[in-house]
């Protein structure tokens, strides 16, 4: 299956990053995404499973973060070896909330004695336009909230 998404405005966003020292601009990007991310990760834990004996631990363990388990971090840094200069965060089960998080990818996809019960997909489809309208919106009000800050910061210097 192939998606496609037309994403405007990003060389102009790049243009005032650069306004910015290289750690200032990570953080506006990492700020900006995390504010965007957050609606569609409770989109996904609305949408999750819930075990009626083992209570919400799914559900509960979805989250927006910068941090994948050690099998995750492996694969991801083959897919993407040579590009360290990206900001990446990522919607899904938590593993560092137990069992919930760790079995995540079970519920999702279905196992052989299970059928799936996708909460992730399902939310993305409905949030993605929504999603990147948000991160538009937001990476533009830190950038902004960015400049002031180190416009301020060289005023003090001078």
């Amino acid at each position: 299956m192939t998606v496609t998404v037309k994403l405007s405005g990003f060389a102009e966003l790049d243009k005032e990053l650069e306004r910015l020292s290289k750690s200032m601009g990570r953080g506006v990007l990492r700020r900006g995404l995390m504010k965007a991310a957050k609606p569609l990760a409770q989109l996904a834990a609305s949408k999750a499973p819930v075990d009626p004996v083992g209570g919400g631990t799914l559900r509960d363990s979805i989250m927006v973060g910068a941090k994948l388990n050690g099998r995750q971090t492996k694969l991801h840094r083959r897919m993407f070896r040579d590009d360290r200069s990206s900001i990446e965060l990522f919607v899904g089960p938590s593993y560092l909330m137990g069992d919930g998080g760790r079995h995540g990818h079970l519920q999702e996809f279905g196992t052989e004695h299970h059928g799936p019960q996708p909460f992730m997909r399902p939310a993305w489809d409905q949030d993605q336009n929504a999603m990147l309208e948000r991160l538009s919106q937001e990476l533009w009000s830190e950038l902004e909230k960015a400049i002031k800050r180190a416009d301020r910061r060289a005023a003090r210097e001078a």
